[in-house]
């Protein structure tokens, strides 16, 4: 895959403060308060800097963390795992494959087939119907 890149100066400019401090600086968006936390519509989760597909919603599920999860994303190649030993814990990060921009983390508690929880903040995500 072709990496997208850009100043962060160019993704200041591209996104809004919340989505830049996310996907840009790492941050995070408060548990329960993400616009698609608690969506059930058809379609495909895209990277919100570069439109690359991350998820189908059919793999999204209700795991009560606060942000939306998914048990798998829409290709092995869609994201790539980093360990983050930040805040006193050991997790795994997920970034988009094509941009680096941060999604947030997977963990091994998620349901059948996969046994995975992506917990992914909502404005690092655009959801296109299907």
């Amino acid at each position: 895959m072709e990496k997208l890149e850009k100043t962060l100066e160019e993704w200041r400019a591209m996104l809004d403060p919340e989505q830049y401090n996310v996907c840009r600086l790492k941050g995070t968006e408060r548990p329960f308060s993400g616009k698609y936390n608690a969506t059930k519509a058809d379609g495909v989760y895209h990277c919100i800097c570069c439109n690359e597909p991350l998820f189908d919603s059919r793999a999204k599920f209700d795991s009560g963390c606060g942000w939306p999860s998914f048990y798998e994303p829409i290709a092995d190649s869609a994201m790539v795992e980093i360990r983050d030993m930040s805040h006193g814990m050991i997790r795994t990060e997920v970034v988009c494959a094509k941009c680096d921009a941060h999604l947030g983390h997977v963990f091994p508690d998620g349901p059948p087939p996969t046994g995975l929880r992506y917990c992914i903040n909502s404005v690092c995500l655009d959801l296109l119907p299907r």
